[in-house]
């Protein structure tokens, strides 16, 4: 076991010529540090304590928030060879509790990230520095529906700095089933100002861009092309169209979701940026099936909750697309049965004929896609 010393045994030594070292993460550190304290997160000081235990003779205080992670940091030390590598107990709470002084940045300290944002900050796989990225990042979701909802929602909450909703419909009362971003008295208003209401008293540090515009040929670049990723929430094939091909040729990552009755899927195709390695929608569905194969929500149903699944699960992919964590999709379409309760994965290899990804393939340009897809 590691040694501790309370505070004030540590403030005494620290007077003796002790190194204090926080281990705590950036953020927490950012709220206030033991005085004299140097700041070198766990992880790092056990990777490569050599480069901030400078002499072995030194002797090394470590303290955190409460004396945990301290104590298995100084006992990781020690078992590398740093004998003179002590715990402050009670770690930074309790030196602030026994009245001895604290240093806190100049520049102001914006509490409400920190608080809104502390469960990602604990990630080590996000923390300060992947929420800074979020905040920085832009995401388009065309459809403000039944997958836009939730989609939008956790990415909202989830603190991506620009969200634009693409949408020229109003809510109907039979959207309220699914379409959780509406409310009964937003009957005949249109979504994407439904949408801009919840959104914004979600999250005011999110910029909410409501477009009430119907996605196009014409419009689809300017909409799309200072995104960073692209969320197809729409409910038909023209727009699925339009979206992959605008995606492959701006190079942009395109998280699709659909839904039909009991079942839905979800993919990521990137092979705007991904040639030859990654698939586009086209790959997986050269030609759209005839519209009596393919019925919309309006003429089957759909069971309200599935959007929900489907739409969430397109915002884990965005957020991790965007943080560049774990695997994306990418090559993958993932099925969902909710009657069974049961995922399915199926995967995908880009096409080496693909008149639209294929390594070398000139953009063909965008075509009438609802002639397209009415075959």
């Amino acid at each position: 076991m590691g040694k501790e010393i309370t505070p004030r045994e540590a403030n005494y030594r620290i007077a003796q010529g002790a190194l204090l070292v926080d281990v705590r993460e950036d953020h927490e550190r950012e709220l206030g540090m033991a005085q004299g304290a140097v700041g070198v997160a766990r992880s790092e000081l056990e990777q490569a304590p050599h480069r901030f235990i400078t002499r072995p003779d030194l002797e090394v205080l470590l303290i955190c928030q409460s004396g945990g992670r301290s104590m298995l940091a100084a006992e990781q030390l020690q078992r590398l060879g740093y004998q003179r590598v002590t715990s402050v107990r009670g770690g930074t709470l309790m030196w602030q509790a026994e009245g001895f002084p604290m240093t806190r940045p100049e520049e102001p300290v914006d509490e409400d990230f920190h608080e809104r944002y502390s469960r990602h900050l604990r990630l080590s796989e996000i923390g300060a520095r992947g929420q800074r990225r979020l905040e920085a990042a832009s995401v388009v979701v065309v459809g403000a529906g039944g997958l836009g909802s939730p989609a939008a929602f956790y990415l909202a909450a989830a603190g991506v700095g620009h969200l634009r909703l693409v949408d020229d419909d109003v809510v109907d009362r039979s959207n309220l089933q699914r379409q959780i971003l509406h409310v009964d008295a937003d009957t005949g208003v249109p979504k994407v100002e439904s949408a801009h209401t919840r959104l914004s008293a979600l999250n005011p540090r999110v910029a909410i861009d409501p477009v009430a515009e119907r996605l196009d040929s014409a419009n689809v670049e300017r909409l799309i092309a200072d995104a960073d990723v692209v969320i197809d929430g729409g409910d038909n094939f023209p727009v699925r169209y339009l979206l992959n091909d605008a995606c492959v040729h701006l190079g942009k990552p395109l998280v699709y979701g659909a839904v039909h009755r009991f079942e839905g899927q979800v993919g990521v195709f990137d092979a705007g940026r991904q040639r030859g390695r990654a698939p586009c929608y086209r790959c997986l569905f050269p030609a759209p099936p005839p519209p009596e194969a393919a019925p919309n929500c309006s003429e089957v149903g759909v069971l309200g909750v599935l959007p929900g699944v489907i739409g969430t699960l397109q915002a884990t992919e965005a957020l991790k697309l965007l943080l560049h964590i774990g695997e994306p999709l990418a090559g993958r379409l993932l099925h969902f049965d909710a009657l069974a309760m049961r995922f399915r994965e199926t995967r995908l290899a880009p096409d080496p004929d693909c008149p639209l990804c294929a390594p070398g393939v000139p953009f063909p340009g965008y075509i009438d896609y609802a002639a397209f897809c009415a075959g």
